[in-house]
Formats: C-alpha cells, sequence, structure tokens
C-alpha cells in the first residue's frame, strides 16, 4: 500500500483503519511539539489516550500513555535445530504444552514460588538499575521479583512454531507485569495533575505530558528505562524456561541458531530529520537498517520473523503485530467457542472458552497488515504455530 497522508503531520500505513482510530491519530498529532510527524502503522488500532500502532516523535516533552501501560512489551524468538516432525516424533505434542505451563506462571497475577537461579541473577541485575536509577519497584509492585520469569494474560502467549522450511522456533510475547503497569498508571496521573496545574488544553485527557528538564520527566525517564529492561529480562527468563521443557521433550538441548528479543511498547531518543527527538512506539518495532524484529499474528494465524528497511518517513518503524478488529467485550459476542476450535484446528491448545476474545477472527488478517508493511521491512521467515500456550 502506498503511505497516506491524513493530516499535515499524520502518515498513516493502514489500509485498514476505523474511523475513531484515524480520528485519535489525528487529535494526537495537533499537539504542538510533535516532531516531525506521527507514523501510523498497518496494525493501527484505537488505544487509551494515543492509538495503539503509532510512532510519536516529541520534542522537549514525552506523553506516558503514548507508551501504553505494559511498558517494554514485545516478543522474544529462538531458532532451534529441529523439525517440526522431530519435536512431533518425540512424543505428545499436549505433554510438551503441559510442561511448559508448568515452567511458567500464567496469568495476570501469576508469579512463582520461588526465584529460581537464573532469576535471581536477572533480579539483582535489576535491584543494582533500581538503585542507580533513585527509586524502589516495590513500593509499586512488592511482588515484582517474584513475577519475574511469568506471562501474564490477554494477548500474552509462549508457542512452538514452524518456519516455511519446517524449522521449530521457539515464540513468545509478554511485557514488564504488574510493576511496569503501576510505574505507567503513576506517571500517567502525575502528568494529568500537571497539565490541569497549568490550565494546559488537550484534545484527550490521557494525551498529558511532561516537559523535559523538570523532575517529573526525568524521574519517568529513570523509570521508563528500568521497566523497559524488566520486561527484556522477563522475556530472557521465561524463554531459557521454555528451551529448558522442549530440551527434556527432545532428550538433548537446543543449539539456538538464533535469539531476537526486541520492544513493541517502548520510547528511545534518537536522531530524525535533523533533531533529537524521543520516539514513542506505541505498538510499533524498531525496523531500521538490519535491525532484526519479530511481528506476530492472533492465534491461529502466522508469525514472522523480519528485517527492517530503515523507511526515514516511518520514523525507522514497522507493525507490532495483526492489531485489534473488534475489541474483548465484542469479540465474546460476536464469536463462540465452537467457532474459536475451528479456528485452532491443528494447533495444540488449552480448550478453554476464555479464550474466545483471542479469536482470529477478532484480529486484522495479518497477511493484509504485512503487505501493507512491505515498504518498512523484509521478511525473513513465516512461522505457524503448533503449540499455543496463554493464560486467563
Amino acid at each position: 500500500m502506498t503511505r497516506e497522508h491524513l493530516s499535515p503531520r499524520l502518515i498513516s500505513w493502514a489500509s485498514i483503519l476505523e474511523e475513531n482510530t484515524r480520528a485519535q491519530a489525528v487529535a494526537t498529532s495537533t499537539l504542538p511539539f510533535i516532531y516531525p510527524h506521527l507514523a501510523l502503522m498497518p496494525d493501527a488500532h484505537l488505544g487509551k489516550g494515543a492509538t495503539v500502532g503509532s510512532v510519536i516523535p516529541t520534542l522537549g516533552a514525552i506523553i506516558p500513555a503514548a507508551v501504553g501501560v505494559d511498558i517494554g512489551c514485545g516478543m522474544i524468538a529462538v531458532r532451534t535445530q529441529w523439525t517440526a516432525d522431530e519435536v512431533r516424533g518425540r512424543g505428545s505434542l499436549a505433554t510438551l504444552r503441559q510442561a511448559i505451563e508448568k515452567a511458567v506462571p500464567l496469568s495476570a497475577g501469576g508469579v512463582n514460588a520461588r526465584l529460581t537461579s537464573t532469576a535471581a541473577g536477572r533480579v539483582a541485575t535489576l535491584e543494582a538499575r533500581a538503585d542507580e536509577a533513585g527509586f524502589d519497584p516495590g513500593a509499586d509492585a512488592p511482588r515484582w521479583r517474584l513475577q519475574l520469569g511469568s506471562l501474564g494474560s490477554g494477548n500474552h502467549f509462549i508457542e512452538v512454531t514452524v518456519d516455511e522450511a519446517g524449522t521449530v522456533w521457539l515464540f513468545l510475547h509478554s511485557g514488564s507485569r504488574g510493576v511496569g503497569n503501576r510505574i505507567a498508571q503513576r506517571h500517567i496521573k502525575v502528568a494529568a495533575d500537571l497539565c490541569a496545574k497549568w490550565w494546559i488544553t488537550l484534545p484527550d485527557r490521557d494525551l498529558a505530558y511532561l516537559v523535559e528538564d523538570t523532575d517529573e520527566f526525568w524521574a519517568y525517564i529513570r523509570e521508563l528505562r528500568w521497566a523497559q529492561d524488566y520486561a527484556l529480562l522477563n522475556r530472557e527468563e521465561m524463554m531459557d524456561r521454555v528451551v529448558a521443557a522442549i530440551s527434556e521433550h527432545m532428550g538433548e538441548p537446543v543449539v539456538e541458531a538464533e535469539r531476537v528479543n526486541c520492544h513493541h511498547n517502548f520510547t528511545e531518543q534518537e536522531k530524525h530529520f535533523g533533531k533529537k527527538v524521543w520516539v514513542s512506539r506505541k505498538g510499533a518495532i524498531k525496523a531500521g537498517v538490519g535491525d532484526a524484529g519479530l511481528i506476530p499474528g492472533s492465534m491461529g494465524t502466522a508469525s514472522y520473523v523480519v528485517t527492517g528497511k530503515g523507511d526515514p518517513l516511518s520514523l525507522n518503524s514497522s507493525p507490532h503485530g495483526a492489531g485489534r478488529n473488534h475489541s474483548r467485550s465484542a469479540a465474546r459476542r460476536l464469536f463462540t467457542h465452537e467457532q474459536l476450535r475451528e479456528a485452532m484446528t491443528g494447533i495444540e491448545y488449552r480448550d478453554t472458552d476464555a479464550f474466545i476474545d483471542e479469536i482470529p477472527a477478532a484480529y486484522k488478517d495479518i497477511d493484509q497488515v504485512m503487505a501493507d508493511a512491505a515498504d518498512l521491512v523484509e521478511l525473513r521467515h513465516v512461522l505457524h504455530q503448533i503449540v499455543n500456550v496463554k493464560g486467563d
């Protein structure tokens, strides 16, 4: 699809775009510190304050809600040495799924009973970084240490997938768990209170911002970076456990041919169109020239391993997934448990109506999203699931 200028400071790559999503993105693009423009990805859909699937570059300010409440949410993938036939030949895929479910706590409140040795090392790293940042994450989430290495619920998942050559990949989607959410909510409120105090008119209260070089701004940046580190290490910890589970299933260690770990809800300072800006990607991955990336579809469809092309107008970005077509409540009204079973034919998963709101039909067509993203990323591998693990 050819990109489209929707307003003077809004460029879209989305061929499927609801009117309320378009209006939300246009409103965000009118903020005076947006530079040079807001980039709307092919998977864009309505979000809290800022649109999910948007890339928001700001000069001298930052919008906490433009990062989202799951700071550092993203993907990790490992390419193994095995084929799908080899994995199936070593035993039941149901047994493998159950082993993964036992190794990784699932669901929104899931925590570990104790710290594993690898988790303890990662927690120590995060404790040191929190000390450097000058804050106590336990004040927001007392169980943050025990949540490291846990999945969460909603659209977070663990999958065993197979590429076009028949090679097995391990694929996982999660973020910064409860502690990242609490950090985000606290700073969103701080920004809203400050904008109200100074009588700043906003198109949406959730677009409240923090001004650079204030104490509140730098406190947010320090804690944001810590939460992004937490999310990355959380994915690493879970992936190590998934690797161990499939190694036991196969009776030999995984030989990792490749490991990719990337955020899709995050902020970094970057240079674009001659100026240093704070780039907040809310449901978008960094796709500079040569950047490795992961773009998941919905459960039951396909996911992609990609390399960035460095498109300057996209601010070196690409979509992060399929993007929702229907809200969770709407999906539960529209679809049935039997339709979910049909969509998951041939995939080993936990058969429950708790996942109806994650049915593939609740999401945009991932093939169309990837077609829209043709100028943004190069496709390296297409992955299809053989095992899916999710939390209620």
